[in-house]
């Protein structure tokens, strides 16, 4: 089975970055992606934005924390995982 997911976007804040007790970094990140969404009345193009929180560990959140910014072309490759909760 493949579970394989690219992103390419813009960043929508600066990455968010925490270190657990054992010291293993994590990053928070918030990306924007948009995609053509055909063309309105006018025939003008129109996109639509979709947002994603990703999640980075270790070396790459160290990396993302330091050089990251809010704005900031990113292109993200990783795996697709769902998170549920119940308030």
């Amino acid at each position: 089975m493949v579970n394989k997911v690219i992103l390419v976007g813009n960043l929508t804040a600066d990455p968010e970055v925490k270190a657990t007790p054992k010291g293993t970094y994590v990053a928070n990140i918030r990306l924007a992606t948009n995609s053509y969404a055909g063309k309105d009345d006018a025939g003008n193009p129109r996109e639509e934005t979709e947002f994603h929180r990703l999640v980075a560990f270790g070396k790459l959140a160290e990396f993302a924390g330091q050089y990251l910014h809010k704005g900031r072309a990113v292109y993200a490759e990783g795996r697709l995982t769902t998170d549920t909760w119940q308030a």
